[in-house]
This record gives C-alpha cells, structure tokens and sequence, in this order.
C-alpha cells in the first residue's frame, strides 16, 4: 500500500489577514482603545457642550455652544496632535514586534509558508484597526456634538457662515484626509516594529516622530519645510474652512503623507523579507535599521523640500506670512463676522462688498518688518456704512502662529469689539467681533511685488 503525501498549500492573504485581525483586537489594550474611540468623543463634546467655559484657545471651540459640528472639529485638532499618534504606535508600532517578544516566528511561518503573506496580512491587518478607530473617532464627536447642541450652521475660519449641509461635508471631508498622515505614522510604526524587534523604541517611534514634527510646525520653518513634513497635513485641513476654499496646502500635505506612507511600508517590507527567521536571538535589523531605514527617510525629506521649494519658487524661502496677507484675511473675516453680527442685533443688512472693509496691519509696534509669526500683530480695521458719511473703525491685537493660524482680539471701540452678550434665538452668545480665529494661506502665491 503506498501513501500519498500532499503538500501543504500556502495560506492566502485573506486568512492570514483575518487571522490577524483575530489576534489585534483579542487584545484586551486595543480592544480597550475601540472603544474609547466609538464612546469618549461623543460624552466629551457633550459635556463640553453643557459647559459656559469653553476651549477658546483650539480651533473651533469658541462655536461649541452654537452648532454641533465645532465639537468634531475640535476633537479633530486634538487628535491629530496627540490620539492618533498614539494610536499607531500601539497598533502599528507592535504588530511585528509581538512575535519577537513571543518568539512565535518559526511556527507562523510554519502555518503560513509565505513571509510575503504575513507582511501582507498584517500591515492589512493593523491599518483596519487604525481605521476603525479613526472612524470611531469621527463618528462619536460629530453624533456628541449633534446631540447636545443640534445641527446649526457654522462659522468658517473667514467669519463666513456655512450652512449644516455644507459644514457637514467639509467636516467629513477634513477627517478623511487627515487618514493620510495617520497612515505615514502607520507606515513609520510598522518600520519601527519590523526594524527594531523587541525594542521598545518601535513601539514609540511613530509617537516621537509625530511629536518632533509638531515641534518642527511651532517654529519659524520656510514654507517649503513645513509643507514637506506629512503632520502638516494634520493642521492643513484648516483650509477648507474658508470660503474660498484653501485647497492648495492640503492636496500637498496628503500628497506628502501618501509618499511617506508608501515608502515607509516599502522600507519595511523590504527588511521583513531579508530577515533571517532562523536566529532565535534575533534583536531588530541593527546597522540595516539605519542604513535601509532612516537614512532613505531622511533622503526623502530633502526631495521633498527641493520639490516643494521648487513648485513655489521664491516664496518657498520665507514664513509664508506676511502684511498683505494678513491685512486680507483680516478684513474679509471682519466683513462677514460684521454681517452676523447685524442680524444679531436686528440691524438693517448690509452686504460685504457695501461695506468695503479694509485693515491696515503693523508688527511689532511698525519697528519691523511686517512679515512672519509672533503676538505683536496689530490691525486697524476701516468700513463704511451706506447713508452714513463716518467712516468705523475697530482695532485688533492678533497673536499669529507659524502655522498660519491667529486669534484676533478686540481692543475697541466697545460697542463694536467689546465683549458684550448678544441675545438670539438659541441663546445667549458672545459679541461674534470680540474674538475671532482666521487663517493665513501659507502657500498662496498672491504676494506684494
């Protein structure tokens, strides 16, 4: 009698993938982080929303009270500094490193037969989990927000008003494309875990680059460097709230990102597959780890810089900020702010163009050179009402962050920039000229001379 012996077939992706799956969310730290995702945004914005204190001091809180959709938007902010950096490095960052820890490498390989395979399903893997939680998320600060304060319209980043259809779209809009930065941290983790084994520095890698490059976006960096960075897709979403729309920084952040993505997965991909399984002392890829990992990282950022620097020509070398820029963002945020604040107070309407606010912008008490970040910015604002032969005036002390973001502050006349409760159909809110967030289009080539 003879036997027949058959070979083994390899496993397909799909069942590695879903074995995978199995194994990331049967741990009780990620199964934990679900669900603080789908459940700690709504209770958060919820309760923020029954609050008189608001968070003035990130984008979008002071309009938590008004709509609904200022709750999202500023759990966003939140987690593209701090969740979603996190969130990689435990999914991403140690979804190779676990079998090291375990030294379960020769029986999956047994069991698989393709370390191709295992590549595969596991990156799948980790980026499904990555992407339900951002889903979570997204859907439990919007849902939170809806339920406590209701779907009213929003005020843009230029004081135009955005009705709920609209602020919808561009809130969904803004969380999908920060899934690009999110996957280069991915990426970097699941470089980090294949490249340096047990050590706990792949599980903190995507966590420290994600907070070097917020440090990167605080300081005074020439445009082409902080747009050539993928986290500065993170805070580039901003631009979609202004009417028109600042497309420009965005598309060249996720553009970015996908590339970081792309390479950091390749990069990893490539050490997995030369790695010698045999080795039961295996302690990460060692020398490899900088020569096929940070320094083709480190190239890419120059690339990346020279081809941004190259799109925007001599533009790419400076702040991206200066007078003109923020005398026009200033005065259009002014007009249409202007506007509500006229329904408000059961005034007459009048329109943006009637109004022809203008802003005439100093830095630095005029000693300097107008042009750059800093808490010194001081505008004047003019306009003139139709029938009335005065021509108003309101002063502005702006405090203008690198990124292109400022909060402006009433400084007079009362009457017009003070603080005062305005009473309207929703409840009592604060005078809309008082305080109010604009946005500097960095990239914007629209430049004096």
């Amino acid at each position: 009698m003879t036997a027949t012996v058959t070979a083994a077939r390899p496993v397909s992706v799909p069942r590695g993938y879903r074995f995978e799956v199995v194994k990331l969310v049967s741990q009780w730290r990620v199964r934990l982080l679900v669900l603080a995702c789908w459940i700690a945004p709504a209770l958060f914005v919820a309760a923020v929303g029954q609050q008189s204190t608001l968070p003035t001091d990130t984008l979008f809180g002071r309009w938590m009270l008004t709509t609904g959709w200022a709750g999202s938007l500023v759990m966003l902010g939140f987690a593209g500094t701090w969740a979603l950096p996190l969130l990689t490095s435990v999914v991403a960052g140690d979804v190779f490193a676990a079998e090291d820890r375990l030294g379960t490498w020769r029986h999956l390989l047994v069991a698989v037969r393709s370390p191709r395979r295992i590549f595969a399903a596991k990156a799948l893997a980790s980026l499904s989990v990555i992407v339900l939680m951002v889903a979570g998320l997204a859907v439990s600060s919007t849902a939170g927000g809806l339920a406590a304060v209701g779907n009213r319209p929003l005020v843009g980043l230029d004081g135009h008003l955005l009705s709920p259809g609209d602020a919808a779209g561009r809130v969904l809009l803004a969380w999908v494309c920060v899934l690009a930065p999110t996957l280069a941290l991915a990426a970097i983790g699941l470089l980090g875990s294949v490249a340096l084994g047990r050590s706990p520095m792949g599980l903190l890698l995507p966590a420290l680059v994600a907070l070097a490059m917020q440090v990167a976006q605080m300081l005074p960096l020439p445009v082409a460097v902080r747009l050539a960075l993928p986290g500065y897709a993170f805070i580039a979403w901003n631009g979609l709230f202004t009417s028109p729309a600042q497309p420009g920084p965005l598309l060249i952040g996720v553009a970015v990102s996908l590339v970081w993505a792309a390479t950091a997965t390749a990069l990893a991909y490539l050490l997995f597959i030369r790695r010698d399984f045999t080795n039961p002392a295996y302690d990460g890829a060692g020398r490899r780890a900088v020569t096929a990992g940070l320094l083709p990282l480190a190239g890419l950022v120059a690339v990346t810089i020279a081809v941004v620097a190259a799109a925007n020509g001599s533009g790419a070398t400076s702040s991206g900020i200066d007078q003109d820029k923020v005398e026009r963002s200033v005065a259009i945020a002014f007009a249409h702010l202007y506007r509500i604040q006229t329904g408000q107070l059961n005034r007459p309407d009048v329109t943006e163009e009637r109004l022809g606010a203008t802003a005439a912008c100093t830095k630095g008490g005029g000693q300097g050179t107008p042009e750059g970040p800093g808490n010194d910015w001081r505008c004047v604002v003019s306009w003139h009402l139709p029938g009335v032969e005065a021509t108003g005036s309101a002063i502005y002390q702006l405090d203008v962050t690198a990124d292109g973001r400022y909060i402006a502050d009433g400084d007079g006349p009362k009457e017009v920039n003070g603080y005062f409760l305005v009473h309207t159909p929703t409840g009592d809110t604060p005078n809309p000229l008082w305080q109010f967030d604009g946005n500097v289009e960095l990239w914007s080539t629209n430049r004096k001379g």
